[in-house]
């Protein structure tokens, strides 16, 4: 793979520690994840899309979506279309904690475009500067913005709205390599993030199917970006940024961790998740996390078909907070054991770079 020395990341005064981004998604960067993702090495994590009007009208689940609690550095990230409830949300976050403003113009869920908010955006890039100009106006710290490409192929405009945000005041820029209409189709164009790289001077992050450190190296050669942002490849493996953020800075690859490290990682995140929403709510949001944990031990001990399934089913069916952490030890148990003996019900397929990881479509 080429090898080639990053600049730093800066951000205002803020310098990434490393150009490894870890993505907003709906329902999965909540501030437990965050954390954890933060805690293993991701140079900067950054909160799941919330809604501006909700968040500036006080809705509790907004603010529970905004909350930075233990994070070094705290990103929210905000979507809407109007350009008073922007600025008014940029305010509360920033008076909460927040080091940066991130402004959602990349989501390209239906029900949030059909709001005229995020993707959306870009169809009226005036309306898109308006927000971009309230919310800079409305607080001290820096402003970033995600984007894709445009709307569609016949409009493809990522870089128009880069120029006029770096000009607005935008002080990072991040650009998913799809239009809104591909949705998760296809590959993202990571060389079609080039000609916005080119046409500012503030940092610019690329994400799109990244899912691996030769994904990263890749995807930063072909858009001659400063940073990297990763996604669903990080469901089931909160380690992912850090491990590719390492890699960028030595070269030296490194294995999943082992099976037991995984297990304290998710059994870590449970109890965070069960803390952070209350027992009844945590362990319903907690339930994907374990699934992907699981098929993430699985890829890890090479082991699939219905051991898999049966663990599976045993843990996400499982209601009562200490039989899910007894289901899955003894999941963890078993991988290590029928690997370490090498009893597997059937080889694990391995993944090319660009195997879908599932649950993208909530990716903002």
């Amino acid at each position: 793979m080429p090898f080639f020395r990053l600049r730093p990341v800066v951000i205002g005064d803020l310098t990434l520690p490393n150009p490894v981004i870890l993505a907003p998604m709906s329902g999965i960067t909540d501030a437990p994840f965050r954390r954890l993702a933060a805690d293993l090495g991701a140079g900067l994590v950054v909160s799941e899309m919330t809604a501006s009007a909700a968040l500036a009208e006080g809705c509790p689940d907004a603010q529970l979506r905004a909350e930075g609690r233990g994070l070094r550095t705290h990103v929210v990230q905000l979507a809407g279309c109007e350009a008073r409830w922007m600025g008014e949300a940029a305010r509360i976050a920033e008076a909460c904690g927040a080091a940066i403003i991130d402004i959602n113009m990349g989501c390209p869920a239906r029900q949030v475009t059909g709001g005229q908010s995020g993707s959306a955006l870009m169809r009226d890039l005036d309306h898109a500067l308006s927000l971009i100009d309230a919310t800079v106006a409305a607080v001290s710290v820096p402003v970033t913005l995600k984007m894709r490409l445009g709307w569609d192929d016949r409009t493809v405009n990522a870089p128009e709205l880069a120029r006029r945000a770096q000009a607005a005041g935008v002080r990072l820029i991040t650009v998913h390599g799809r239009t809104r209409c591909q949705f998760y189709n296809g590959r993202a164009d990571w060389a079609a993030v080039r000609a916005v790289k080119d046409c500012v001077s503030i940092p610019v992050v690329v994400n799109g199917d990244i899912g691996t450190c030769a994904d990263a190296v890749a995807a930063l050669a072909a858009s001659g970006a400063d940073a990297v942002m990763i996604g669903r490849a990080a469901q089931g493996r909160p380690w992912l940024a850090g491990q590719v953020g390492r890699y960028l800075a030595v070269r030296r690859a490194e294995s999943a961790p082992p099976l037991a490290i995984q297990f304290a990682i998710i059994d870590h995140l449970y109890d965070e998740m069960l803390s952070h929403y209350g027992r009844d709510i945590g362990r319903r949001h907690a339930r994907k996390h374990l699934g992907w944990a699981l098929d993430a031990a699985a890829e890890t001990a090479a082991i699939g078909g219905a051991v898999l399934k049966a663990h599976r089913g045993r843990v996400l069916t499982a209601d009562d907070p200490a039989a899910v952490r007894r289901h899955l030890a003894e999941a963890y148990a078993d991988f290590a054991a029928r690997a370490q003996s090498d009893e597997r019900d059937c080889a694990w397929p391995q993944k090319t770079p660009h195997t879908p990881y599932g649950g993208e479509r909530k990716a903002a």
